[in-house]
C-alpha cells in the first residue's frame, strides 16, 4: 500500500475514499501478485486531471521498478505527455506504432 500512497486508507471501504485512492487501490491488488506486466484499462476515465496525473505517475513508477505497463486510453494530453511507445489501434486493427510517439487519430 505504500507504494501507492495508501497507507492511511488502509481500513477504509470503498465507498469512503475518492475515485483516485480506489484507482490507487486497485493498482495495489494488481501488485501483490508482482506482475511482468500490468495492463491499466483507461485508469484515469473517471477522474479529474489532479487525480488522473497521480495515476499516471504512479503507473510510470510502477514501470520505472520493471513491470511492463500497458496503459489502454483515449486521452490526448495523457500520450502526448510521456513521450513513450504509442500503439494505436482502430476497428480492431494496428494501424501505427511509434516508438516515441503521439496521438494522432
Amino acid at each position: 500500500m505504500k507504494i501507492v500512497g495508501l497507507t492511511e486508507q488502509m481500513d477504509r471501504y470503498p465507498n469512503e475514499v475518492s475515485g483516485g485512492e480506489q484507482q490507487r487501490a486497485a493498482i495495489a491488488r494488481a501488485l501483490v501478485y508482482q506482475p511482468k506486466i500490468l495492463v491499466a484499462d483507461e485508469p484515469t476515465g473517471n477522474l479529474d486531471s489532479i487525480n488522473a496525473e497521480e495515476i499516471v505517475n504512479l503507473l510510470l513508477k510502477i514501470n520505472d521498478l520493471g513491470t511492463t505497463v500497458i496503459l489502454v486510453t483515449h486521452n490526448r494530453e495523457i500520450v502526448n505527455s510521456l513521450n513513450r511507445r504509442v500503439i494505436t489501434i482502430s476497428d480492431g486493427r494496428l494501424v501505427n506504432d511509434q516508438a516515441k510517439g503521439k496521438y494522432i487519430i
